[in-house]
């Protein structure tokens, strides 16, 4: 239904009289009979009886008239919440993230972007890097944070942060009593690590400087990341993860820096463009760039007052 005829209807039921619902609507007269009359063959049946001097609406215009205003504010609801959507104030988000993430500002990120934008449903999926990824390129996922590096043209990223890479042992392993440990003397050490095919690009960095050291890790035993610490604090073996996993303060383990303190780079990704069509999506990576730097001003802050 045409909701122009909607409105010109509502104006003739309510003034009762063509020439003035036509002056009401800054319309000439015959133009508005014409709309009016067009709507009654549209639905059938006769909305007003019209004579030389009167117009009053029949049962059916009368019925039509009562449900007026709820059509009219349906059209505003729906426009209001679409100008809010184009705004990237309303909408639906879906982050993916993987587990250690949680301890590298995920929360303080969450927290300003819904104080920011209070009526955008933001889904959480806890996936690895690869299914993140996969779900990325398929549509499944708007956004996602994995570890550098990513190597898909249809995929944009931004450094989030730069981490360093720390080695986990059992606290009672001979090397805890180092401060920094050079990668050599791991050579004959069991590793656990996580599978390669939960982040397949992070897992060969970490590989290739075993390699740079001289020797291939021999792994015993594979499990998520967050779970490798409980592997090393059982005594299954050491294992280098991201300085952020400190924060899990496992029972039973010790972190150390290595030598040259590789780094990894914590990546915001997203669909190549998306950005400029999803405003929710803008909003939400010009709060992860944002976010991340306060978190650093205030460890340093932090730092000097312990100092």
């Amino acid at each position: 239904m045409d909701l122009r005829r909607l409105r010109y209807f509502t104006t003739v039921a309510e003034e009762r009289h063509f020439g003035r619902a036509a002056r009401r609507l800054r319309i000439a007269q015959p133009p508005l009979s014409r709309q009016i009359q067009a709507l009654e063959e549209e639905l059938g049946f006769r909305l007003f009886e019209r004579s030389s001097r009167h117009v009053r609406l029949t049962p059916a215009g009368e019925a039509l008239l009562a449900g007026t205003p709820r059509v009219f504010e349906a059209v505003d609801l729906a426009i209001r919440d679409a100008r809010r959507a184009a705004a990237g104030q309303a909408g639906r988000l879906v982050v993916g993230y993987p587990s250690s993430v949680a301890f590298t500002g995920l929360v303080e990120i969450l927290r300003a972007f819904r104080a920011r934008s209070p009526d955008v449903e933001v889904v959480l999926r806890e996936l690895p890097p690869q299914e993140q990824i996969d779900a990325l390129l398929d549509g499944r996922m708007d956004v996602g944070f994995v570890r550098a590096p990513v190597d898909q043209p249809e995929l944009a990223t931004r450094i989030v942060r730069r981490e360093t890479l720390v080695v986990a042992l059992p606290e009672d392993h001979p090397l805890a009593k180092r401060e920094r440990i050079p990668l050599e003397l791991l050579t004959r050490e069991p590793f656990v690590t996580f599978p390669r095919t939960r982040g397949a690009a992070f897992f060969d960095m970490l590989m290739r400087l075993c390699h740079e050291a001289g020797f291939t890790p021999r792994i015993v035993q594979e499990a998520p990341q967050l779970d490798l610490v409980s592997l090393v604090a059982a005594g299954f073996g050491v294992a280098i993860v991201p300085g952020s996993v400190r924060a899990a303060r496992r029972p039973g383990v010790v972190f150390r820096a290595i030598k040259g303190s590789p780094r990894a780079d914590l990546l915001v990704v997203w669909p190549r463009h998306s950005d400029v069509r999803l405003p929710v999506v803008r909003d939400f990576l010009e709060v992860v760039e944002r976010v991340p730097l306060s978190l650093r001003r205030r460890r340093k802050h932090a730092s000097l007052m312990k100092g």
